[in-house]
C-alpha cells in the first residue's frame, strides 16, 4: 500500500462534519498523523504490528470523542524496509500532507535517514523502537527501550548466571555496531571477556563461518544483536549444529517473535530483556492483548514495537491536550515538566526531559525448550539515564546528534 489515507473510523464528511462509523461527530478539523512503517519487505513481519497498535489507538480515540475534540487521522504509506522510501515518504507527509506528527521507522538506519528531513523541516517524529541509544533531537520522541535499560540489567544478570565469556553476534549497520560497544563495555566493567564478535551485514542468512568461530572461542553465552528474517536464520543453523549455549538479546523474541516461528528447540536459553511482549501475564498487559487480538484476530504476535506504538499515540493526545496545541514546541514545554506519564500496558512510562526517551518496566524473557515464556526477573521503573547524564539537555539546547559511549556530547 503506497498510500493509504484512512481518516478516523471510516469516516465520511457531510455537510462540513466530519462523521465517523463510531456515531460520533465531529466538527473541528482532524489531527494528522503520518505513519512510515515497514508493511513488506525484510522488516516486514516486526513492524506490521506497529500499524495497527496505532490504527488501534486512533480508533479508541475517535470513539471516546478524539483529541480536544478533534478526530485523528492517519496517513499511512509502505516504506518497505527501503531507507529511500522513508526519506521520499517523510518529505511527502511533512510538505504535501501537511501532518501534525510522524510515527516512523524500524531500523536505526532507516530512522538516521528519515531524520535530517524532520529536521530540516522542523517536524516531530516519534520513533517507537528499541535501538541502540543515543539520539539527542528536540524534534525526535523515542518511546523504545535503549541500551541502559536492556544490557545493563541482562549482560550483568547472564555473567551471573551463565559466566563471564561473552561472543556478541550483531547485524553490522549502526544499531549492532552501538549495541555491541555497549555490550563490550558492560562486560569488561563487570570483570568479564569479550572472546569473539562477529558482524553481519542485512539480509545474510548462511551463518556456517560464525557458527565455526563460537564453537572454537568456547564463549559461555552468545549475545544475538540479529536484526530481519534472514539473519533469523541463525537459530535453526545453530541448534542443528548442537552449539547449545545461552543467547542475550535486547531485540529478538520481543520483536522478531522468533520463538513463535522457529520449531522448539532452536530458541531454547534465549534471555531477551523487553518492555513488552504477549506472554506477560498482568490485568494491564491482558487487556491490551484481548483488544488487540478483537480488531485483528489474524495477529501473529504482539510484541513490544506496538505496545510502543499504541502508548505513543496516548502520550502525544496527552501532549496536545496539556498544551492546548499541536504545534512542536508547545509540546517540548510540557514534556520539559517531566510528569508526561501514562500506564501502558507494560506498567507505568513516563517521558524524560532531558532527552525525550522513555522510562520502562524491563522483563527478562526466557525461552524454554518448548519455547514457552518465563519471566524470571522483572527491573520496574528503569529511567533513560544514560543521555542526560552524559550531557544532553534538550531543554537547554538542541545538538540533533547521535551520541555513543565512545563519541559522548561535548563537556559544556
Amino acid at each position: 500500500m503506497s498510500g493509504k489515507i484512512m481518516r478516523g473510523l471510516r469516516a465520511a464528511a457531510l455537510s462540513g462534519t466530519l462523521v465517523l462509523g463510531s456515531g460520533v461527530a465531529f466538527a473541528a478539523d482532524p489531527i494528522k498523523l503520518g505513519v512510515l512503517e515497514d508493511q513488506s519487505g525484510d522488516f516486514a513481519a516486526a513492524t506490521i504490528g506497529k500499524v495497527h497498535a496505532i490504527q488501534l489507538a486512533a480508533e479508541e480515540i475517535n470513539k471516546a470523542g478524539g483529541i480536544d475534540g478533534r478526530p485523528l487521522e492517519l496517513v499511512i504509506y509502505d516504506t518497505q524496509s527501503d531507507n529511500t522510501r522513508y526519506q521520499e515518504f517523510m518529505r511527502r507527509v511533512l510538505q504535501r500532507d501537511k501532518v501534525d506528527a510522524v510515527f516512523a521507522g524500524f531500523s536505526s538506519a532507516s530512522r538516521e535517514a528519515y531524520r535530517p528531513i524532520v529536521n530540516q523541516f522542523d517536524g516531530l517524529a516519534f520513533y517507537n523502537n528499541q535501538y541502540e541509544g543515543g539520539v539527542c533531537d528536540a524534534n525526535m520522541i523515542v518511546t523504545g527501550a535503549v541500551p541502559e535499560q536492556q544490557f545493563s540489567t541482562l549482560i550483568p544478570w547472564m555473567m551471573e548466571k551463565y559466566g563471564k565469556k561473552v561472543y556478541t553476534l550483531a547485524a553490522d549497520y549502526n544499531f549492532g555496531q552501538i549495541s555491541a560497544e555497549w555490550v563490550r563495555n558492560i562486560v569488561k566493567e563487570n570483570g568479564g571477556e569479550m572472546v569473539g564478535e562477529d558482524f553481519i551485514p542485512l539480509g545474510v542468512s548462511q551463518f556456517s563461518q560464525n557458527i565455526q568461530n563460537i564453537q572454537k572461542a568456547k564463549p559461555d553465552f552468545v549475545v544475538t544483536l540479529l536484526v530481519g528474517t534472514a539473519q533469523a536464520s541463525y537459530y535453526e543453523q545453530a541448534a542443528a549444529a548442537s552449539v547449545n549455549l545461552p543467547m542475550a538479546s535486547s531485540v529478538n523474541v520481543g520483536q522478531g517473535y522468533e520463538h513463535k516461528r522457529f520449531k522448539p528447540p532452536s530458541l531454547k536459553d534465549m534471555y531477551v530483556t523487553t518492555n513488552y511482549i504477549e506472554e506477560i501475564d498482568t490485568p494491564a498487559s491482558k487487556a491490551f492483548f484481548a483488544k488487540f487480538k478483537a480488531k485483528f484476530p489474524d495477529e501473529p504476535y504482539v510484541n513490544q514495537e506496538a505496545e510502543n506504538s499504541y502508548l505513543a499515540v496516548y502520550l502525544y493526545k496527552q501532549m496536545v491536550e496539556r498544551a492546548k496545541s499541536t504545534k512542536r514546541d508547545d509540546l517540548r514545554k510540557e514534556i520539559a515538566k517531566g510528569d508526561v506519564c501514562m500506564d501502558a500496558p507494560e506498567g507505568k512510562v513516563c517521558l524524560d526531559p532531558k532527552s525525550q526517551h522513555m522510562s520502562h518496566t524491563i522483563y527478562l524473557a526466557k525461552v524454554g525448550a518448548d519455547h514457552s515464556i518465563t519471566f524470571p526477573k522483572v527491573w520496574e521503573d528503569i529511567k533513560p539515564y544514560w543521555l542526560g547524564e552524559a550531557g544532553c539537555d534538550l531543554t537547554k539546547s538542541d545538538p540533533s546528534a547521535q551520541y555513543t559511549p565512545s563519541n559522548p556530547p561535548p563537556k559544556p
